[in-house]
């Protein structure tokens, strides 16, 4: 009996090892000085895996099944390491240190003004021409089931890029077997300093780069939205979706909007590339946006911590951007969803504060979750 016992316990054992999400690291190529990029790959039994690399902790790929069971992958990006240093286009990376826009490149902490490099016309964008994306990150550990999980980390000097303070960052990545990938941004400052920190994934869940996702259904839970000027900066109002294109809190069509020229917000953005505010509280996991391939059938359900997200259709790709299987990406070939606090808070004293003061912790979570049906 005792046998009978310890077998059917290892038999279970074994069992849940052999769907036991995993993690392995591999060369992903090299710096120009010769200094190797890696890149981990997290798998699942569900036959979901996610590789990200050391560069710009970057998420490479993301191969999710359809409904058939078919894995594509459904993130833009390059195959290798050298397009990525040659032709940076923020394709899946973790940017910072503030992500999105500071109007003019300035902003003040404690009465001090500080001034960053503008590289977005007069603004600065995405922490500077060499942000977060464009830095080697460290793999402080890969481990396996029952969720696959990679820590990464970068230590950004006081003064990179014009920002206060030493910063010392970590973004974990992890996958389960309900196909979920989490990604965890954390961060510790020396002095007082803004901070913003997400992923710059584009996604396209039909895998397939000769269809582009003007047919996807897209759902947002937000009943606002920040309006921008012609340089992308917001105003600082906080505007009803109800009867405008900027409504997703039902299902539709990205395409079904995107070109009504009737509406200003649409012109400025040329579509849409808008900071919307995600109902409930910041700070806790919350729905925040659903997106959906009718003829995949794949949908990602989005949950977030931040007060914002960033909905971005990819309006300056125009067919000069060669991606994997150097496929020609152009405006509407993927959206991008960047959970944060609002482009240009620090300038905005009534946006929820992208400060962080020594002692501090800075936190933003994301959950993605695949289905296909």
């Amino acid at each position: 009996m005792k046998t009978a016992i310890l077998g059917a316990a290892w038999l279970i054992m074994c069992s849940n090892t052999a769907f036991a999400a995993n993690g392995v690291r591999a060369p992903f190529g090299a710096l120009s000085d010769g200094t190797k990029i890696e890149a981990v790959t997290l798998t699942n039994g569900a036959g979901m895996s996610a590789r990200i690399m050391t560069l710009g902790a970057t998420l490479q790929s993301l191969a999710v099944p359809d409904k058939a069971g078919h894995k594509d992958d459904v993130v833009l990006g390059y195959d290798t390491a050298q397009e990525y240093l040659t032709r940076p286009n923020y394709f899946g990376a973790s940017v910072g240190r503030y992500a999105n826009r500071i109007a003019k490149g300035k902003f003040s902490l404690d009465g001090k003004g500080y001034t960053l490099v503008t590289n977005d016309g007069p603004n600065s964008l995405h922490g500077g021409p060499k942000g977060f994306d464009k830095r080697l990150w460290k793999i402080d550990a890969v481990t396996s089931g029952p969720d696959a999980k990679a820590v990464f980390s970068y230590v950004s000097a006081d003064g990179e890029e014009g920002f206060p303070g030493d910063l010392k960052v970590t973004a974990t990545y992890s996958l389960n077997e309900q196909n979920e990938l989490k990604l965890e941004y954390k961060a510790t400052t020396s002095k007082p300093t803004v901070l913003n920190l997400t992923n710059h994934s584009y996604f396209n869940l039909s895998g397939n780069d000769a269809r582009d996702v003007m047919g996807n259904m897209v759902t947002l839970h937000a009943a606002k939205f920040t309006p921008v000027d012609a340089t992308l900066i917001p105003t600082g109002e906080r505007r009803a979706v109800a009867g405008s294109p900027f409504d997703f809190r039902t299902p539709h069509r990205v395409g079904d909007r995107i070109r009504d020229a009737r509406d200003q917000q649409i012109r400025y953005g040329r579509g849409y590339d808008h900071n919307f505010i995600v109902d409930g509280a910041a700070g806790s996991l919350r729905p925040a946006a659903v997106v959906n391939d009718p003829v995949s059938g794949r949908t990602m359900e989005m949950s977030v911590s931040a007060p914002g997200i960033q909905f971005y259709t990819g309006n300056f790709m125009d067919g000069t951007f060669f991606g994997k299987a150097q496929h020609s990406y152009r405006q509407g070939d993927a959206i991008c969803l960047e959970p944060g606090v609002f482009p240009d808070a620090p300038n905005h004293a009534d946006f929820p504060t992208a400060r962080l003061n020594l002692g501090q912790a800075y936190v933003n979570t994301m959950v993605y979750k695949f289905s296909a049906k």
